[in-house]
């Protein structure tokens, strides 16, 4: 009876399991809230700009170029896509393609995140052209709404730079891996988070420079 009563007690215990967070994880998500206040900012930036000096909008903004912008925005918000993928792949430890270049459905992390990663680089090269643009036409720093402009997308081009570079570190460490585990595949899901975080941000603040005239 000793020994029944002494099993049951233990039986319970074996089947207990707990789940803790992954930490990276974690961090990842708590440094995005932190760049998310950061953003909030800026956009009360713009809008007390806006509200103090609401005579330069109309002609200004005049000046964007929407059709460019939004295909450039496009290619951006489908890189998501293509993280995502990405991140499925990472998920079945599948480092690179197990078909042809043409099977779409084998790619690999590797493959999704080098797409990305060009798909990113396109989009900051039509950033640059733009700015380009709109300086040839009188659009400087020196007015309140050039300011802004330059100010809330340029720090957001930023971080799409921080976000490419961040792809160079996980492509290298997937080369690198001699078996592709768990860590890996770890570091590929917080840089998506991160991707995904810039990606959002930016539909926000396209809204509310392009469209919110």
């Amino acid at each position: 009876m000793a020994n029944v009563s002494t099993q049951s007690a233990v039986a319970p215990a074996l089947h207990l399991r707990v789940d803790r967070p992954n930490p990276v994880s974690v961090g990842t998500i708590v440094w995005l809230a932190s760049e998310l206040m950061f953003f909030a900012g800026l956009f009360a930036m713009y809008f007390t700009h806006r509200s103090v000096n609401a005579d330069q909008w109309p002609a200004n903004t005049e000046l964007l170029n929407l059709p460019f912008s939004l295909v450039n925005t496009t290619i951006l918000v489908l890189s998501s896509v293509t993280c995502q993928m990405g991140v499925w792949a990472a998920e079945r430890y599948r480092p690179h393609r197990t078909g042809s270049l043409l099977q779409v459905g084998r790619w690999g992390v590797t493959e999704w995140f080098t797409l990305t990663f060009i798909m990113g680089a396109i989009f900051i090269s039509g950033q640059v052209y733009e700015y380009a643009e709109l300086y040839s036409i009188g659009l400087d720093v020196t007015s309140s709404y050039g300011s802004v402009f330059y100010i809330t997308t340029g720090f957001h081009g930023l971080h799409v730079i921080g976000g490419l570079i961040a792809f160079l570190f996980v492509l290298g460490r997937t080369f690198a891996a001699r078996r592709y585990g768990h860590h890996e595949a770890t570091t590929a899901i917080v840089t998506s988070y991160y991707w995904h975080f810039v990606d959002v941000v930016w539909v926000g603040l396209f809204i509310t420079i392009y469209f919110i005239r």
